[in-house]
């Protein structure tokens, strides 16, 4: 079935359907990793997006159930140059045009996806539409012209009641904008005793359950948007070891009166090169951000940058000088993407007064 693409610069891109036959508006960004489809469609942090993969052929080891980051596809739209129904994988337990219909997704395939990520490059992330409905281009300009897109998708990502992973090691609290399955892994995996807080929970809700620790998940949209978290860490940073990923990062950040901006089409894939300055190394990592901590305004808040992009040299990681506080702005459990920097979780647990 025939398929269209149509950006709000006018940019038209005619295809082929796939997963849900419908009509879906999202923000359009691209990945960059050569594996790790599931993984990114059920990655919380791209609620509200439609993913353009760069990657040329997805599908081809199929999906199963053990690599979901989280129980459905957050991502509006997924837009491929070939798809593979046909997979190569012992674990594969259907294709990914079952999974994209099973969740209602709509996609598009064998458009030219190459010249979209060049155009988001250059322009900047943009509106669109994907449409296998037989719309015409006018209806398809009115559908994006009416729809807003907004950018505090963590709100609808969080849970929305207290989830306790029981465990014999440190008591963590973990606030859920979004969390990725393989952040929980890797603290199940040291053994903690985790309790998931919604994003609103307040200060003494939090400190009830007396944690060891604090870590602020990632998740989607502009940090910005979730006050009741920045001034509830406001409180934390002070009181309690607390570290942040990602959107985490970026709301230390502004609970200590620094500044994040949106930028211009984000880091998103598996192969974004990290230097950690205190360790004199440089990192191959995973990424998924559009918003970052603008590194000029955490110069007199207390917090030294200690990770910096390699391409763009935006701010990837901080700490305070004082407190035990840090935060990156990588995902340091990958998934998709290489596991180099699984030991910020140890250096995590060290602060809490553990062992790796």
């Amino acid at each position: 079935m025939e398929s269209i693409l149509y950006l709000e610069d006018g940019s038209i891109y005619k295809g082929k359907a796939f997963g849900k036959i419908g009509t879906t508006v999202g923000e359009l960004v691209f990945n960059t990793s050569m594996t790790g489809y599931q993984e990114i469609l059920t990655d919380p942090s791209y609620a509200g997006q439609i993913i353009n993969m760069t990657y040329p052929l997805i599908g081809n080891y199929g999906v199963n159930n053990l690599e979901n980051e989280s129980s459905k596809i957050h991502a509006k739209g997924f837009i491929v140059k070939n798809i593979s129904n046909q997979a190569f994988n012992y674990m594969s337990e259907k294709n990914i045009d079952d999974m994209l219909k099973g969740m209602d997704i709509v996609g598009i395939y064998g458009v030219d996806t190459r010249s979209i990520t060049k155009k988001i490059r250059n322009s900047g992330v943009l509106k669109c539409v994907i449409s296998s409905e037989n719309l015409s281009i006018d209806e398809l300009k009115n559908i994006l012209d009416k729809t807003e897109i907004k950018d505090d998708y963590m709100k609808k990502v969080s849970t929305k009641e207290i989830i306790n992973i029981p465990g014999d090691g440190l008591r963590v609290a973990l606030i859920d904008f979004g969390v990725k399955q393989n952040i929980i892994n890797n603290l199940k995996q040291r053994e903690c005793d985790i309790t998931i807080f919604p994003y609103n929970a307040s200060y003494e809700e939090i400190m009830s359950i007396n944690p060891d620790g604090v870590l602020l998940s990632n998740g989607p949209g502009d940090p910005k948007e979730v006050k009741e978290a920045i001034e509830t860490s406001k409180k934390l940073i002070k009181n309690i070891p607390t570290m942040g990923i990602c959107l985490g990062h970026q709301i230390i950040a502004l609970a200590v009166g620094a500044n994040t901006y949106k930028m211009k089409y984000g880091h998103r894939g598996g192969n974004h090169g990290v230097y950690d300055i205190e360790r004199d190394r440089s990192f191959i990592t995973s990424q998924n951000h559009g918003y970052a901590v603008d590194a000029n305004s955490i110069k007199d808040k207390e917090f030294i940058v200690t990770h910096i992009n390699l391409n763009d040299n935006t701010v990837e990681g901080m700490r305070h000088k004082n407190l035990p506080v840090f935060s990156v702005q990588y995902h340091p459990e990958g998934s998709p993407g290489p596991q180099d920097s699984s030991y910020i979780f140890d250096k995590f647990i060290s602060m809490l007064g553990g062992e790796k």
